[in-house]
């Protein structure tokens, strides 16, 4: 299946979901480009061969470039990746981004897995789902305790962890905004990895704890009408919408038709 994939609009922006003319998505960087900012640029160190097929990975980098490069020092750095009904790919985008945003930053970054439904983010990391978010939610103890480095020296993960059922329900809690002040304190950049949009709230409650959602939308598959309505619901809560990510289309979308999304 193909992982291809284009930020529908530019961030910050709801047009394109909402019927007004949006930014074409051809931007042209790669994922080696420097930012335009100073600030930004002291930021970059090189990066690494990223395991992505080609085409996605010059996108990934485009993706990472516009949501956290672009906008300089006062870009978003707590982001929740939410699909709009399971198998859009949103944990394999949210972890990718991970992966080359900590390729390209000296800051930080933690991925989290707040999808405690059905969790699969420590799949793409190939490692184990035993201690995670759903334990610090439980129990006690710095966030570090529950988070682990993975392959970077700056890239972290926190699981979803062995209590996922019983700790649900604590994704609403004052405790979730304490642990998640500890997160923004702890790592410069966190990428979290919600459920589906059509089987709970999750995701609208964790944007409203961080700088906003990005939407994973699957190609062919995803409705329009839909969209809007999520879009507008999360406006409506105060969460600001970054953007929307197109995932698994099989070919690259002209100007035109982005003109009618």
């Amino acid at each position: 299946m193909s992982r291809n994939f284009e930020l529908l609009y530019q961030v910050g922006r709801a047009g394109a979901l909402l019927g007004s003319e949006p930014e074409p998505a051809t931007v042209s960087v790669t994922p080696d480009a420097m930012p335009s900012s100073a600030a930004a640029a002291e930021a970059v160190i090189p990066s690494p061969t990223i395991p992505i097929e080609g085409m996605a990975r010059e996108e990934m980098g485009k993706l990472v470039h516009r949501l956290f490069v672009l906008p300089g020092a006062d870009g978003p750095r707590h982001v929740v990746f939410a699909g709009m009904e399971p198998g859009d790919g949103c944990t394999w985008i949210c972890a990718r981004v991970g992966e080359v945003l900590a390729a390209q930053v000296r800051g930080s970054v933690c991925v989290v897995d707040c999808n405690l439904r059905s969790p699969s983010l420590h799949e793409q990391f190939g490692t184990d789902n035993h201690y995670g978010l759903s334990d610090c939610l439980l129990g006690e103890g710095p966030i570090r305790r529950y988070a682990r480095p993975l392959s970077r020296s700056n890239l972290w993960l926190v699981t979803c962890g062995a209590s996922s059922a019983e700790a649900e329900p604590l994704l609403s809690s004052d405790r979730m905004r304490r642990r998640m002040s500890e997160l923004r304190s702890e790592f410069r950049y966190v990428l979290m990895d919600a459920g589906p949009l059509n089987t709970g709230n999750h995701a609208v409650v964790l944007g409203g704890l961080t700088d906003g959602v990005v939407l994973v939308l699957k190609a062919n598959t995803t409705r329009r009408d839909s969209t809007r309505e999520t879009v507008q619901e999360l406006q409506a809560s105060n969460v600001r919408v970054l953007g929307a990510v197109l995932n698994q289309r099989t070919f690259p979308i002209p100007e035109r038709v982005y003109r009618r999304l």
